[in-house]
């Protein structure tokens, strides 16, 4: 019995992941987009090296008599209405805002994986219950929902506003988790591994969430871009990171009383904040394009 359950699942589960690698590998764009975040990651976790590339590798070294200054040659992107470099800013923020968009996008995939896991193997009254919280949860806008609660923190740091985007941002990826989970446990080598009698936590870890998370993660990879921008709206209104913490949304909130007069201040932030935005998005989407047994 544990030869066919072995067999099956080879069938069903690991040449389909082949299958997916294959195609994925052949897509340029897929390898663009990775190159792209690979460097944001890098600058992200190092900012201070990328930083020493440049003739102000400080932050915070601040000349008011410079403020608001033009792109130059000691200061490539120009200067912030501190006087404050905004090349380095840019790279020294990127360590906030990906923080943010990766730590809150891991938060709801966690908890999307639970309770869509409960809802979609066992069903029942647990089912109910998680629809139903599900649904309440979606009933508040997104931003909306962020927005009252973040009003309420004295404190808001990368945590805090990571925690309080992903308590909006679960309940879609728990919805695809339960009805993945709902056409897995229902497969011949599912079938097999209960008969063997393995327990429920085993092919749940090894034959119902391998063969299910394929859906969730593409979606939860688009999310990311999601959430960095919703971070950067949310400081850009005031109700997100607040200073001495460095990240693109503050540095679009201090730009936009000087657009007209320095417009560099917010087209290089947004710029690269745009860049980020569709690399991440596009990998999502390429994701679900190759998981997506009718594209194959």
């Amino acid at each position: 019995m544990s030869e066919v359950a072995a067999t099956m699942e080879s069938h069903f589960s690991r040449m389909p992941r082949r299958g997916v690698w294959r195609s994925l590998r052949r897509r340029a764009l897929f390898w663009v987009c990775c190159a792209v975040l690979a460097i944001l990651t890098l600058v992200a976790l190092f900012p201070a090296w990328f930083a020493q590339l440049g003739p102000t590798p400080d932050p915070r070294a601040c000349v008011l008599g410079e403020s608001a200054r033009p792109p130059s040659a000691a200061h490539p992107f120009g200067t912030d209405l501190q006087g404050c470099d905004v090349l380095s800013n840019v790279i020294y923020g990127a360590r906030a805002s990906l923080s943010v968009g990766l730590l809150c996008t891991a938060l709801a995939l966690i908890v999307a994986l639970v309770l869509g896991v409960i809802a979609g193997y066992w069903g029942g009254w647990a089912d109910r219950l998680i629809s139903r919280l599900t649904d309440v949860f979606l009933g508040f806008p997104f931003l909306l929902g962020a927005v009252v609660v973040l009003t309420t923190l004295n404190e808001r740091t990368v945590l805090n506003v990571a925690i309080v985007l992903a308590l909006f941002s679960w309940p879609t990826m728990a919805r695809l988790v339960r009805g993945s989970v709902r056409t897995i446990r229902g497969a011949d080598y599912v079938d097999a591994a209960r008969a063997m009698g393995l327990s429920t936590a085993r092919i749940l870890r090894r034959y119902v969430l391998p063969n299910s998370i394929g859906p969730v993660l593409a979606i939860a990879t688009i999310m990311v871009g999601s959430v960095i921008v919703a971070e950067a709206t949310l400081t850009f209104l005031g109700l997100g990171l607040r200073a001495p913490s460095i990240s693109w949304g503050l540095q679009l909130a201090s730009a936009q009383e000087r657009f007209q007069t320095a417009p560099h201040m917010l087209l290089f932030p947004s710029l690269v904040l745009t860049v980020t935005v569709l690399a991440v998005i596009t990998l999502g989407d390429i994701l679900r394009d190759t998981l997506d047994p009718k594209s194959r």
